[in-house]
């Protein structure tokens, strides 16, 4: 009889997940992993021809983290961007490294960062639709110089330079939703 198979995918995912939220991706190491997963590398390379593919793998898990979390945010404004951007300043100041493997990632295996800011259920297509109505002449460009503002402002909080409370990152939000429009 074969014997069962107790290092699964998942289980993998899991730990090399909880690794990346914890030390960064750097340290996401075959032989790392398998201390975390309590297991040999064997499972590993049974799993995975490549860390490489794992690395596909773990990003898929970690954009669909952030949409979670997105998803989960309660929103408090109906300003266009405002609740977008509040959320992802947010995401990268509780989970930098979760962050910096998404969206400061050379390599995202075949995704743009509009791709994965919108993710499947059209979260930048119902702001500029909420823009649109709102009176906004040319809401997609609205939403480039809205993005450059808040992906500036998440990537200050990476470096700790950013320290606005959340209603002060809500009205500079909103200020700036009012300046570019």
């Amino acid at each position: 009889m074969a014997r069962k198979e107790t290092v699964t995918k998942k289980i993998l995912l899991d730990a090399a997940f909880e690794m990346l939220d914890k030390e960064g991706i750097e340290q996401v190491t075959a032989r790392k992993l398998a201390a975390q997963a309590n297991c040999s590398t064997q499972p590993i390379f049974r799993i995975y021809e490549n860390m490489e593919q794992l690395y596909a793998d773990l990003y898929t898990k970690a954009c669909e983290f952030f949409q979670e979390f997105y998803s989960s945010f309660q929103k408090t404004t109906v300003v266009p961007f405002v609740t977008i951007g509040h959320v992802y300043i947010i995401f990268a100041q509780k989970y930098p490294n979760v962050f910096k493997f998404v969206f400061l990632n050379k390599k995202r295996y075949g995704n743009s960062m509009y791709d994965i800011i919108n993710g499947e259920t059209g979260n930048v297509q119902r702001e500029i639709q909420a823009a649109r109505s709102q009176g906004a002449t040319d809401p997609s460009g609205l939403f480039s110089r809205m993005w450059m503002f808040i992906h500036g402002a998440a990537c200050m909080s990476l470096t700790g330079d950013y320290d606005l409370s959340e209603t002060d990152t809500v009205n500079m939000l909103k200020d700036a939703y009012t300046s570019f429009r």
